[in-house]
């Protein structure tokens, strides 16, 4: 029955591309998480009245953050492919669409991991300094864990975004669902290709979107 709806599908193709799209979103998210997170730290504390006040520092961070955050991913592929090249010998295969997607999620996460931050009572904030707590006591014991649900919630947009960076990057070689549904969908003329590949790619979301919200609901503790 199901051969008679995707005539044209290779079953273990689209698993093999699966994988090779969850690959890619997984590590994406993973080292996304760690640049975003200290990209983010960095514009909050050194902003006005913040622990590390520092102008310079701030509007160099919040600079590269934008300017990074503004490019259409796609170009930003295009842009990395003489590093990615460099760093891996290849532009081509999942592991090569790394850069650019760490390089296109992490600023956009810091963004939210800022905002996460700022949404953190300033009242808590003073009263662990009145029991004396230092900086770094601060930072990893109440701005972090006071933001945790936040900073969660942000990685999970982050990381649906990531999956349909993943089919942009298939386009230019990178594998994946977006690679097949380019090459056997598009190009071959079998839309039933694509369409699986669409599906498929929902169905990543949603799994991503179904984890995030139930650790984002399990760790909120209002």
């Amino acid at each position: 029955m199901i051969n008679d709806v995707f005539p044209n599908v290779n079953w273990d193709s689209m698993w093999e591309a699966s994988l090779e799209t969850v690959y890619m979103s997984l590590i994406a998210v993973a080292m996304t998480f760690v640049l975003g997170l200290i990209l983010g730290l960095l514009l909050y504390l050194t902003d006005k009245g913040n622990f590390w006040e520092n102008k310079p520092v701030h509007a160099v961070t919040a600079a590269i953050v934008n300017i990074f955050r503004s490019i259409p991913f796609i170009i930003l592929l295009i842009l990395l492919i003489p590093f990615t090249n460099l760093l891996l010998g290849t532009m081509l295969g999942p592991s090569a669409a790394l850069p650019a997607l760490i390089t296109g999620a992490a600023p956009f996460y810091a963004r939210l991991v800022e905002i996460g931050l700022r949404e953190v009572d300033k009242g808590v904030i003073e009263a662990a300094q009145s029991m004396g707590a230092g900086q770094g006591s601060i930072i990893m014991k109440v701005l972090l864990p006071e933001s945790m649900p936040a900073l969660v919630s942000g990685i999970t947009v982050t990381g649906i975004t990531l999956v349909s960076y993943t089919a942009m990057a298939g386009a230019i070689g990178a594998g994946g669902l977006g690679d097949l549904a380019y090459r056997e969908g598009f190009q071959r003329t079998q839309p039933d290709v694509t369409f699986a590949a669409t599906v498929a790619v929902l169905i990543i979301v949603f799994i991503f979107q179904t984890i995030g919200d139930w650790i984002t609901y399990k760790i909120d503790k209002r």
